[in-house]
């Protein structure tokens, strides 16, 4: 046919390859997308679910405390202080590696720091390992972890000499599942959703229609065409170009927006989904849809006591497990500082501490310590009053404003 020939000549100036040639000569489309923890990140919403629970996680104050008597008391004079405090290694800070080994959890399930002690036992570093290097082992001395170093030698380190943090506890007993391989098909439909978008708004934001031909077409032919077609009206610079057909070709459009496939809906939906997987609340990723003055401090009461909780308590155990000797975990435990987050505004604390002051179950001198305020000398033998004051209202009713 002389259209035929004019095209395939036409296309030898540029010829587009596909990996596949599926059934009658018409190419595959690539398959569903790989779910890893880098293209699980590619997804907004699972890099937003992972930053803010690692985030928050490491900001929060990690304290060894030292038991007295029914009371207790800041280990700072223990090694182990400064290294969940301060400083990771001489290369990383607390902030660093903690958040490191959270993510490590949340997106592969597992979080790995070798341990280095001194000459007393005491843990004077901590070492964060690529969960991806690291092979566990189970044997009868105990758990044993492989892994392959910067310079490709092989390490062993046995159960105490590694700090071992899991997701969710798989049925083998030993290792960790990350949601997004618990949930892999939420990701991939996220995936797919988002590469939908890309490659309509590539192809000139509108899709394309069917070409009728009034014959059969050869498979070559049929790829000839396709390629020819793409290469003149595919892209956003080709958008609004007039097509040109012959040979009694017709173009039929379909008119189908990305509004009648509901893919902004679904786009929002899968925010949800995934906020969903990590017991995010969607307003700490910058869903905002459901936010508003009346639900945001309760979100956020949630977002520490449904979500990060577990994570906190897992850490502390996992520290107390693994970081402290026989005798230290009889003396020593740590625990997160999460009060920071937690206090509403100022007036509710200033209520707050009132009522706890008036009670009798606080001090002066601990509400200010609460605050980062500087002490005062005799500040707890002052008169006190014996009303509290009382909380503020929400909203100022209609009878006081009038």
């Amino acid at each position: 046919m002389p259209m035929m020939r004019r095209i395939l000549s036409a296309i030898g100036l540029e010829r587009r390859t596909w990996s596949n040639t599926g059934m009658n000569g018409w190419p595959e489309l690539p398959g569903p997308s790989v779910v890893t923890p880098a293209t699980a990140q590619g997804v907004s919403a699972v890099y937003a679910c992972v930053q803010a629970v690692s985030e928050t996680v490491a900001s929060l104050p990690l304290v060894l405390h030292r038991r007295m008597d029914g009371d207790r008391e800041r280990a700072t004079d223990h090694p182990l202080y400064r290294v969940l405090h301060d400083q990771f290694n001489p290369e990383l800070t607390a902030l660093e590696g903690r958040e490191y080994l959270m993510a490590c959890v949340l997106l592969k399930g597992n979080g790995y720091a070798r341990v280095v002690r001194g000459w007393d036992g005491q843990v004077r570093e901590l070492h964060p390992i690529a969960p991806d290097t690291v092979q566990v082992r189970r044997t009868p001395a105990g758990l044993v972890y492989e892994y392959s170093d910067g310079t490709g030698t092989l390490q062993r380190l046995l159960a105490h000499e590694v700090l071992h943090l899991r997701h969710r506890l798989a049925d083998d007993g030993i290792m960790g599942v990350s949601p997004i391989t618990a949930a892999r098909g939420v990701i991939e439909l996220a995936l797919s959703e988002q590469d939908h978008g890309r490659n309509t708004f590539n192809n000139g934001a509108k899709l394309l229609g069917i070409l009728k031909f009034p014959g059969k077409l050869k498979p070559e032919q049929r790829v000839a065409i396709r390629d020819s077609w793409a290469s003149q009206h595919a892209g956003s610079a080709n958008a609004g170009r007039t097509a040109v057909l012959e040979e009694g070709v017709d173009y039929q459009a379909i008119s189908m927006s990305l509004e009648d496939a509901q893919w902004i809906a679904a786009r929002q939906f899968s925010v949800e989904e995934v906020c969903r997987l990590f017991r995010v609340p969607p307003t700490m990723v910058g869903d905002l849809r459901h936010g508003n003055y009346s639900n945001s401090v309760e979100l956020a009461r949630q977002f520490v006591t449904l979500s990060l909780r577990r994570h906190l308590v897992a850490i502390e155990q996992a520290i107390h497990k693994q970081l402290l000797t026989e005798a230290g975990r009889r003396t020593y435990f740590c625990e997160h500082v999460v009060e920071g987050i937690l206090r509403g505004d100022s007036a509710n604390r200033a209520a707050f501490y009132s009522s706890g002051i008036t009670a009798g179950w606080m001090l002066p001198s601990e509400a200010r310590k609460l605050e980062n305020l500087p002490v005062i000398e005799g500040i707890d033998n002052q008169p006190r009053q014996d009303t509290a004051t009382p909380a503020p209202l929400p909203y100022p009713s209609k009878e006081a404003a009038a």
